[in-house]
């Protein structure tokens, strides 16, 4: 069946509505007459701007469901879905809040993942075959394809433009270095954000991202941290000349956008959520190299090294003077 209305249920997190782009653009591709819905988080929901693949984008109050009477809230936001009733859903999320969404909706059908956590995949109608080795892009690429997607095309990222930063002068070519994640031990330290500029020093080096932490640069630094908005944070990315992040949701959207980006490994596998752009580099393990290199096959386990900033300093340097 070719369905005429999709909805799909991707609240969070930032990188991981990044990975299922390319999904529901293959999904608009293949059913061009459809009408694709999107819920996701209020905070995420500006990545979707400008999104032709899109019909609507259903902002989801996470924030609001918490504490005390949090459950009723939510079961009565949810109530508000069935008005939707599509013909298909689809639910990227895989838990059981998700899965209740998707039911909430009254879709003919309600489409998920194999892994699907706490006990999700009792609510689906179908699910697609994934295993934990594949890299989040490609376990979604399988649920549009078990509802009838053609994938066979290039991979696309649809993100909006940005927004452009007119209170702040910056340089004609610049480093943008995103040194900040939530996961333990990702972040790089307040004497590493300054070894990387000190060690690339004259090449400016805009600091982005969200911390409380206090550090400093060297001269060439600009610090934009906790002064800019998702869209801001594109344009910027966008405009640079290299990218320079730790794992984590930034880093997804600007390899999305450039190859030209260096993601910094500490204790995470580069092959399941490394950038998945193929030109695209990677720090792990004391070794930089390209996505499409063959060492994205190795195992990483027990390999939790602190980033090598003097080799990463290196590597950028070069690659902004060649």
């Amino acid at each position: 069946m070719t369905p005429s209305s999709v909805l799909v249920v991707k609240p969070s997190s930032l990188g991981d509505i990044v990975h299922t782009l390319p999904a529901v653009h293959y999904l608009k591709a293949t059913f061009g007459k459809a009408k694709i819905s999107w819920i996701a988080n209020r905070e995420w929901a500006p990545l979707l701007e400008e999104n032709a693949d899109l019909t609507a984008v259903i902002p989801f109050p996470r924030k609001e469901f918490g504490g005390p009477g949090g459950i009723f809230k939510f079961i009565r936001w949810s109530r508000g879905l069935s008005r939707l009733e599509p013909d298909l859903v689809l639910d990227f999320q895989g838990l059981f809040r998700s899965a209740w969404i998707s039911r909430s909706a009254r879709g003919k059908s309600v489409f998920g993942l194999s892994d699907s956590r706490e006990a999700s995949r009792f609510c689906y109608d179908k699910r697609a075959l994934v295993h934990p080795g594949q890299h989040s892009v490609d376990r979604y690429l399988a649920l549009a394809r078990l509802a009838g997607a053609d994938t066979s095309g290039p991979i696309e990222f649809p993100l909006p433009r940005g927004k452009a930063i007119s209170s702040v002068e910056l340089p004609e070519r610049y480093v943008l270095l995103h040194p900040f994640a939530r996961g333990a031990s990702k972040s790089l330290t307040p004497g590493e954000i300054f070894e990387f500029t000190h060690l690339i020093d004259p090449i400016p080096v805009v600091v982005v991202g969200r911390s409380e932490t206090q550090f400093a640069t060297d001269r060439n630094g600009i610090s934009l941290v906790n002064g800019t908005d998702l869209l801001e944070l594109i344009w910027l990315l966008r405009r640079s000349s290299f990218v320079v992040s730790v794992d984590s949701g930034p880093m997804h959207i600007g390899a999305a956008i450039t190859p030209d980006l260096l993601s910094i490994h500490t204790w995470s596998d580069p092959s399941l959520v490394g950038p998945y752009n193929p030109d695209a580099w990677i720090w792990k393990a004391q070794r930089i190299f390209q996505v499409r290199s063959n060492r994205m096959g190795e195992s990483w386990a027990g390999n939790e090294e602190h980033p090598n900033i003097a080799q990463i300093a290196s590597f950028v340097r070069d690659r902004m003077l060649h």
